[in-house]
């Protein structure tokens, strides 16, 4: 995920019967809000309009053609009504500049001692207009909080906030590359996707052989620089025991084949055959490598779930943090509202906020040996609230399909081997038989915090997916 500031379009509108000072103060709050809050923008200078703001089409002109040129740089527009605004100017602005990008329309209060001609505003009234153009030209938008609020309003920066989630998620799923590093594991149809269902909406899944994976890896020798600044960097990740020591410059020598790849394809996020070719044909398990990658925002799911990593690098840039793959795997005793997620488990050092040991996989260890699966990251995850989110794509109807939620990660403990993490969601025995009628997958995201009103928004409104948002 590449850090970069995000830039909005600013469009503040205005109409001739109402006082355009009113425009002309609403536009300084805006951006010095913006600028405070580590935000740029793009908008037309003072000068180049008659109220230095938008109101009629000759403005929309001027204003789309800033647009389109700074297209690169926008991710989302913002549409600030200090007054009924003018509805052409704001839909002939972003209709011409031809961005297709998420759009926030706030609308500002009227104040019941000040509705004289020279300050009433009727924004309230105005946002209704501006909508129904957005409405009848195909206009994708997002609201706020309130129909109108002020622009000093704690709701105003709540939902900057969480607009530029919901951009985030929008632009960080166009155009996606997706590495698809090995075959999906013989056992494991659940993994299916539609590749060309991906790639209508832009996700391109971009295959390699496992086997090419493990001849760069046994080309590149022990010795090499890289190897060493690799082997201290596992060994700095997580507690690994006196046994390890022999393997983990192997386990080096794997990633680095790995990250190499994804750096000469202009990879984002991958999915790797995590068993048993890597363990058999080579002598290490994959986890701590897409453990590290996913700690650094690059996610990579199990048993090449595509779909899965599509999840979590949504959930990754909602949440602005490190996101993991799970198991629906067990029940908590008799608590109806509780499951046990687990994996081997490749999750980001911190999605744990825990300890974590780098030791040999454990069911697998049994049948593969021990010798041959070292590498897999283990530990209790923390207590604390998590957003769940999976994608799926359904052939059967031609769509891609999710669903998503919030519950919370707790303290209970839990007799297992491998990354456990104990959740309460409510009504979960619902969510279980949405997902069995439904045909979604074993394998869930997770990320740390509730972050599901970006999803529902960027997923449902702008991507146009299916989505079923739990309760």
């Amino acid at each position: 995920m590449k850090n970069q500031k995000q830039t909005f379009g600013v469009i503040i509108a205005t109409r001739n019967i109402f006082n355009f000072k009113l425009a002309v103060d609403a536009r300084q709050k805006v951006l010095k809000k913006l600028e405070d809050m580590g935000f740029g923008y793009v908008i037309l200078p003072e000068s180049e309009t008659p109220t230095g703001n938008i109101e009629g089409y000759a403005d929309a002109v001027k204003c789309a053609a800033l647009f389109k040129k700074n297209a690169d740089l926008i991710d989302g527009i913002l549409v600030v009504l200090p007054n009924f605004g003018d509805e052409l100017g704001v839909v002939n602005s972003i209709k011409m500049s031809g961005l297709n990008v998420p759009v926030l329309v706030q609308a500002c209060d009227d104040d019941n001692d000040k509705v004289d001609v020279k300050s009433r505003r009727d924004a309230f009234c105005g946002k209704l207009s501006v909508c129904n153009n957005f409405y009848q030209y195909g206009v994708k938008f997002t609201d706020t909080i309130y129909h109108t609020y002020s622009l000093d309003s704690r709701e105003f920066t709540a939902d900057l906030l969480k607009f530029a989630g919901v951009c985030r998620v929008v632009k960080g799923l166009s155009n996606l590359r997706v590495g698809a590093i090995g075959t999906r594991p013989i056992g494991f149809q659940t993994m299916r996707y539609s590749e060309k269902l991906l790639q209508k909406y832009g996700i391109t899944v971009v295959p390699v052989d496992m086997s090419e994976i493990i001849a760069a890896a046994n080309k590149i020798g022990e010795n090499d620089p890289a190897v060493k600044e690799k082997v201290e960097a596992i060994q700095a990740y997580g507690t690994c025991g006196i046994a390890a020591k022999g393997k983990i410059a192997k386990q080096a020598r794997f990633g680095l084949a790995v990250e190499n790849w994804i750096n000469e394809n202009d990879i984002n996020i991958s999915a790797l055959q995590c068993w048993d070719s890597i363990e058999k044909n080579y002598g290490c398990a994959a986890c701590v490598t897409m453990s590290m990658m996913g700690e650094k925002l690059m996610p990579s799911a199990c048993e090449v779930d595509v779909a899965g990593t599509i999840s979590m690098y949504a959930l990754a840039l909602a949440a602005q943090t490190p996101s993991a793959i799970l198991d629906w795997n067990n029940n908590f005793a008799e608590d109806r509202n509780k499951v046990v997620c687990t994996h081997c488990s490749n999750y980001p050092k911190s999605f744990f906020q825990n300890e974590i040991e780098i030791g040999s996989l454990d069911v697998l260890g049994t049948v593969l040996g021990s010798e041959d699966t070292f590498g897999a990251v283990k530990g209790k995850v923390a207590a604390g609230n998590m957003t769940y989110f999976r994608i799926s794509t359904d052939d059967n109807k031609g769509l891609i399909k999710s669903y998503l939620g919030e519950g919370t990660m707790t303290d209970d403990p839990y007799g297992m081997d491998g990354g456990i993490a104990v959740c309460e969601i409510p009504n979960l025995q619902n969510l279980m038989k949405y997902m069995c009628k439904n045909g979604f997958e074993h394998h869930v995201a997770m990320v740390r915090g509730h972050v599901s009103e970006i999803l529902e928004e960027a997923i449902g409104n702008y991507l146009g997916w299916e989505i079923y948002k739990h309760e």
